[in-house]
């Protein structure tokens, strides 16, 4: 009876074990702050389905980037193109776990109900930066903003960087480029569609692929995962119909 009891006790005790752990169980993500907001909603949504807790760091680009480099053990990375290639150089990542979750547009806005500039094609781009009076974008400097960087690499590609420098003004984020627009202080603005939110402009629209590629944002599993198997399962989350519905809200694009 005693033996029956004992055998009774440690079943009881290791199935307490074994449901702690999973109660337990936690696993960690870092993202660039161009995704925070459908990331943070995805990583509720995976807790409530899985009980799985997913806690979260955000930071800038490429600051974000650095660490999962410098091999900080985060389960789950996500950082931009061109930045996965050296997170895969670093070997602090899974290579073939590489996924594209979202892209994200560099758009054009004005003051709300002023006309809206053609900028269907590179060369339409061209002529209405060429003949905007004042043009705003995110100041690339000094955390690397992503909106930033796209908005100074477009104006390079299309050649006309000494040409129009002199009636750009850099905002401090989206939000603050996007009240420059909105207040007149700027003709045109530029930052990502996510941050188009100011309700004194018109969203024109997308600029065209040629000018600004969509920035990709791509999710890796972590060479140092401590749980690779749970790593893994938020992932494919991230990467699924119910995450593409989250991407679309947030007006960005699922996949590339």
């Amino acid at each position: 009876m005693t033996r029956r009891l004992s055998a009774i006790v440690v079943a009881s005790v290791v199935l307490w074990a074994a449901s702690y752990a999973g109660a337990q169980q936690e696993i960690t993500l870092i993202a660039p702050n161009i995704v925070d907001e459908p990331i943070q909603e995805l990583a509720k949504a995976f807790e409530a389905k899985t009980g799985i807790k997913v806690k979260t760091t955000i930071g800038a680009v490429v600051a974000s980037k650095d660490r999962v480099v410098h091999g900080e053990p985060f389960d789950v990375p996500i950082v931009e193109v061109p930045y996965d290639a050296e997170a895969i150089a670093s070997s602090n990542v899974v290579a073939n776990t590489a996924t594209a979750l979202c892209n994200i547009a560099l758009g054009v806005a004005v003051k709300k109900g002023a006309p809206k500039p053609d900028i269907s094609t590179p060369d339409a781009v061209k002529r209405t930066f060429l003949a905007a009076k004042s043009i705003a974008h995110v100041n690339p400097n000094p955390t690397g903003a992503a909106s930033g960087i796209a908005a100074t690499e477009a104006i390079q590609k299309l050649g006309i960087a000494e040409q129009i420098k002199s009636k750009i003004t850099m905002g401090n984020g989206g939000a603050r480029t996007m009240a420059l627009v909105a207040n007149g202080q700027a003709e045109i603005g530029m930052t990502l569609l996510p941050g188009m939110n100011d309700p004194g402009i018109d969203v024109v629209g997308p600029l065209p692929r040629e000018v600004s590629p969509p920035i990709v944002v791509i999710g890796f599993v972590s060479s140092h995962a401590k749980d690779p198997a749970a790593a893994r399962q938020f992932l494919a989350f991230l990467a699924s119909p119910e995450a593409a519905a989250v991407y679309k809200a947030n007006s960005m694009q699922p996949g590339r």
